[in-house]
């Protein structure tokens, strides 16, 4: 069994596309392929169309059942999503697990022990890890053989990259770990000078280390998701997949962590790429910010940014326009869709959403005023959160609100 951690502390990364895709791609190449979530959004269950209301156990109930007399194995939540391909999801419970197990012995040794006990019958464990670091962060880096930092090829993409490494750095001083990481460049776009110097950065501080491939920009990654598959299954001659299946080919072909070991006098120190990407991240970013005769290089680079975050906006997710909120998701199979929230006292028959296109495309616009509100879609009598907007919260219900922000 060989462990892969995917993990970013920079949202907005492609983390949970890259889980999720690289596990099918393996899964594919006839790898039996065991998908983790540990972030309590869940969506990897989300991005897999595993229903949220009938997910009974989680990855959740496994790990405290190790920390008391239940004996619930991690078969017992595992969902199959292809062949070759299982999930075991995540809950919002999850998020009390620090809590649950303060106190406890080897708490972050956790979800190593259930894939010691559990996971030999599969030939990869790929653990989507949350956007944060505490405990689940901490099992996950412990029960890895290996990292896999995904970086999108945007603005603060390097500091991202910078803050990971510390953390990788203080996993090796506090558990005495060493730990392979590998780099892979995601939402590239080609045509944007600031996705270019961003990969040509990363190429200068990490040879070894970054993946040939590079997963581009592509919205069919992004409409798979909305469908609830991985891009294996919903669009097999896409670039996505293409990418993706290359990225599997590399990970299978390159040797596993501990084959790969060498001598510690030749492994340049994680203190040594910290300060040499953080160096390179301050020099882009001292460029951006310099004035005079450099100030047009400035409105290149963020219109670079804003034209990337636009494409991505203008598909799916929320728009303020002028004091006009546009919310747009893709809904192929429905019948109806509704939208509840703050703004109309929760009553999703008050606001109905429009399909637009014959690939299910429903969309509704309303004026809001300044303020936070959270809302809820109504798919034909089922709610849902938002999977366009990874702003949540949880509800007194247990599940999650979704969060938008109106300036």
């Amino acid at each position: 069994m060989r462990c892969i951690a995917v993990i970013n502390q920079k949202g907005g990364c492609g983390k949970t596309t890259v889980s999720i895709n690289l596990s099918a791609a393996l899964a594919v190449e006839g790898h039996n392929t065991l998908l983790v979530d540990m972030d309590p959004q869940s969506h990897c269950a989300v991005g897999l169309a595993v229903p949220e209301d009938q997910i009974e156990r989680s990855i959740y109930d496994v790990l405290i059942a190790r920390h008391s007399n239940s004996k619930l194995a991690l078969k017992d939540v595992v969902w199959q999503i292809a062949q070759d391909f299982d999930l075991a999801p995540s809950g919002i419970e999850l998020a009390a697990l620090e809590q649950q197990l303060s106190g406890k012995d080897r708490r972050e040794d956790c979800l190593k022990g259930v894939l010691a006990d559990y996971g030999q019958g599969y030939d990869y464990v790929i653990v989507d890890c949350p956007p944060s670091i505490g405990l689940l962060t901490f099992n996950a880096l412990r029960a890895a053989d290996e990292v896999v930092i995904p970086v999108e090829t945007g603005y603060f993409a390097l500091h991202g990259l910078s803050r990971q490494l510390e953390t990788l750095n203080v996993l090796k001083q506090q558990c005495n770990q060493d730990i392979m990481f590998r780099v892979i460049a995601s939402m590239y776009d080609v045509r944007t000078k600031l996705a270019r110097e961003v990969l040509s950065e990363l190429k200068k501080n990490y040879k070894a280390e970054l993946f040939e491939t590079v997963v581009n920009f592509n919205t069919k990654l992004k409409e798979a998701a909305s469908f609830g598959q991985p891009i294996t299954e919903y669009d097999p001659a896409s670039k996505g997949m293409r990418d993706f299946a290359a990225l599997a080919q590399e990970i299978t072909n390159s040797l596993a962590a501990s084959e790969k070991a060498v001598h510690r006098e030749q492994v340049v120190s994680v203190e040594d790429r910290l300060r040499a990407i953080s160096k390179s991240a301050d020099q882009l970013l001292s460029e951006a910010k310099e004035i005079g005769g450099e100030q047009p290089k400035v409105v290149k680079l963020e219109n670079a940014q804003k034209d990337l975050q636009a494409k991505i906006d203008s598909f799916y997710g929320v728009q303020c326009n002028q004091g006009k909120v546009k919310f747009a998701s893709l809904y192929p199979k429905a019948q109806t869709v509704q939208i509840a929230g703050d703004f109309n006292n929760w009553q999703p028959e008050q606001t109905q959403l429009s399909r637009i296109s014959e690939q299910g495309r429903w969309e509704t616009e309303m004026p809001l005023d300044c303020g936070t509100y959270r809302y809820r879609y109504v798919v034909d009598g089922q709610w849902h959160q938002d999977p366009y907007n990874e702003q949540t919260e949880v509800n007194p219900f247990g599940d999650l609100n979704s969060l938008l922000v109106v300036q």
